[in-house]
């Protein structure tokens, strides 16, 4: 049913009961609602409080072909255009990976070592955002770090072209420059700060993924390579050359490779202080380099 041929006027309420019934989430009636407001250009406030609100045609086959693509498979995020990162939106694409909340616990680790470096020191602060996606990471260490400036760097240009409207949407373009090409080499000086959410999902892990992760996200920002860690390896060996003396380094890992990476970080910085941070589920979440 993608059109009104049997319910002649379909209400917000009604509506909502249809979508939970049919679209692929796994909370359907929140994603109903989602969708809804996303099709009304509403809030799910405005939702909640018009439940007996009727329709437009026009609204309602904006709405029917949202649930249509959910039911398919394709992620929410996809959908409406955009995610919450570290309470800011964002806008995504099936260019770039959707920014997950694992991933807020790498800012955390990121801002509270800037914070204590420009306390001490009372300057301001260099970093570079490798492999930025969105740019949910540098962006967000830019508006919580005003006196530092930043880079991000991508393979994709289309990712680059998403994470610069990111940044200008949350004013901080300014102190941003987006640079394309492989890991680290884009960078025309060392930095302060280094921080990377690197492709980390192993190949023969591939087929255990969701599948709406599998069809729609970007495999270049997921395939770490037959064990997951083809990509960091290289990171690392890139990164002494690029960290600036007494700077840092936070790395989002996936669950279970804290062992190995801690290995390799101490490989890459054998004078550092290198350490597993763990996210709020337990898991292997961020190994951080400090000096």
């Amino acid at each position: 049913m993608t059109a009104r041929t049997q319910i002649q006027a379909l209400s917000v309420r009604e509506a909502i009961a249809w979508a939970t019934q049919r679209v692929r989430a796994t909370q359907p009636r929140l994603a109903a609602e989602v969708l809804l407001a996303h099709a009304l250009g509403v809030s799910r406030v405005y939702l909640l409080t018009h439940p007996e609100r009727v329709l437009t045609d026009s609204e309602w086959e904006a709405f029917a072909q949202l649930v249509a693509r959910s039911a398919q498979g394709e992620p929410l995020f996809y959908l409406i255009g955009e995610r919450e990162f570290y309470g800011m939106p964002f806008k995504v694409t099936p260019a770039v990976l959707i920014p997950r909340p694992e991933t807020e616990h790498l800012v955390d680790a990121a801002l509270e070592w800037a914070r204590s470096r420009t306390y001490r020191t009372y300057t301001s602060l260099t970093f570079a955002d490798i492999g930025t996606g969105s740019g949910c990471i540098a962006v967000t260490l830019a508006v919580y770090l005003p006196n530092s400036r930043g880079y991000a760097t991508d393979l994709s240009s289309e990712a680059l072209e998403i994470a610069r409207e990111n940044a200008v949407r949350h004013g901080v373009a300014h102190r941003l420059s987006f640079l394309e090409g492989d890991l680290c080499t884009p960078l025309p000086e060392s930095v302060d700060l280094l921080v990377a959410n690197l492709p980390y999902v192993a190949r023969p892990e591939w087929g255990d993924l969701d599948p709406a992760i599998r069809k729609y996200e970007p495999i270049l920002a997921l395939d770490g390579g037959p064990d997951g860690l083809e990509v960091i390896r290289r990171f690392l060996t890139q990164a002494p050359d690029y960290l600036r003396p007494m700077g840092a380094v936070f790395l989002e890992i996936g669950a279970g490779q804290g062992a190995t990476v801690l290995n390799l970080a101490h490989s890459a910085f054998p004078r550092a202080v290198v350490r597993l941070l763990k996210d709020s589920a337990g898991l292997d979440r961020v190994v951080a380099i400090t000096h």
